[in-house]
């Protein structure tokens, strides 16, 4: 293995949708001013999901209809220049009668090409996908919500590309440094939740049902505004009030799980650990900048390379230059 490998730290960015001129401009950036980026960055993958996508986790992107064009348009921007994108087909709630939804296939068929992955959640889904899209790396999700040491073992041992812990997980370091296959842990290193949050499971079950009422209305009212607050079964409200939805990217640093840059490079990357998550798919693009100056650029340079994001993307996220979009 060279020093280079030894010390290369692989980011997910979020979200090839909400945040995608910003994560183009950040390649662009890491491709052209090299020397502003910490030692090892590299731009492993962005992971996100064409709305409406009825497999998608997290709550429901209302208001976007990605068409076919679109969708070849993103995976070209980012395949061509060797960066997978990765769909977070994490929905919990998925049954068989999902399986066949046609703009999930689409998606799955348009990028089907060896380089593209997936996260998954469901077994239904995984067993679909792993049937019917056998060239896709798949990545278990950090929703299982797996704590228990031999689970986790257990799932570093399947056939997975990818296990994404989860934060409860993170600065235990005796228990990851007693983990195989440190090359497949990826660690989700800016949580905003409170410690083994008890709300956390419920609030992706919830979401994952209003996706599928989401896609639902859709097909039979095509023209009539969705309000979720019609089917109160699935509101949010219960999370309304929940504090991690009001913290900064400065709040989250005092949590215990908070893995720090320092960590990251002082621990993990020396243990084998090079995955890192960067959380954000419903973050403001100004907090997500603010995220990426923190892990990936180094603190001498942070004032220049933010005055450059923010001189190229206006108010609307446009990118003032080329991104082959």
């Amino acid at each position: 293995m060279s020093d280079n490998e030894k010390i290369q730290a692989k980011f997910h960015f979020p979200d090839f949708t909400r945040h995608l001129r910003l994560n183009l401009f950040m390649l662009k950036m890491m491709q052209n001013v090299p020397e502003y980026f910490r030692e090892g960055v590299t731009f492993a993958s962005v992971y996100g999901a064409f709305p409406p996508a009825v497999w998608n986790g997290g709550r429901p992107m209302g208001g976007m209809i990605c068409d076919e064009d679109y969708v070849r348009n993103v995976l070209h921007a980012f395949n061509s220049q060797g960066v997978p994108i990765r769909y977070t087909f994490t929905n919990p709630m998925i049954r068989k009668e999902h399986l066949d939804d046609e703009f999930c296939n689409m998606l799955m068929r348009l990028g089907d090409n060896g380089l593209n992955e997936v996260i998954v959640f469901s077994e239904v889904l995984e067993d679909y996908i792993r049937k019917t899209y056998p060239n896709y790396k798949i990545t278990s999700s950090t929703c299982k919500r797996l704590t228990d040491p031999e689970k986790i073992r257990d799932e570093l041992n399947k056939d997975y590309h990818v296990v994404v812990l989860d934060y409860d997980m993170n600065n235990q370091f005796d228990v990851l440094d007693s983990l195989p296959h440190h090359e497949k842990i990826e660690m989700l290193i800016n949580s905003t939740c409170i410690p083994k949050c008890p709300r956390r499971t419920h609030e992706y079950e919830v979401c994952g049902e209003q996706q599928i009422i989401y896609n639902e209305h859709l097909k039979r009212f095509p023209n009539t505004p969705f309000r979720m607050r019609d089917y109160k079964d699935y509101s949010m409200a219960d999370f309304g009030n929940c504090p991690a939805m009001h913290r900064t990217p400065f709040d989250i640093r005092t949590l215990p799980h908070h893995i720090s840059p320092e960590l990251i490079w002082d621990w993990y990357i020396p243990h084998g650990i090079r995955q890192f998550k960067i959380s954000g798919r419903g973050s403001s693009k100004l907090a997500v900048i603010e995220l990426y100056m923190y892990y990936l650029i180094k603190p001498e340079c942070r004032d220049e390379a933010r005055f450059m994001l923010l001189h190229n993307l206006d108010l609307n996220g446009v990118v003032k230059i080329d991104s082959g979009i």
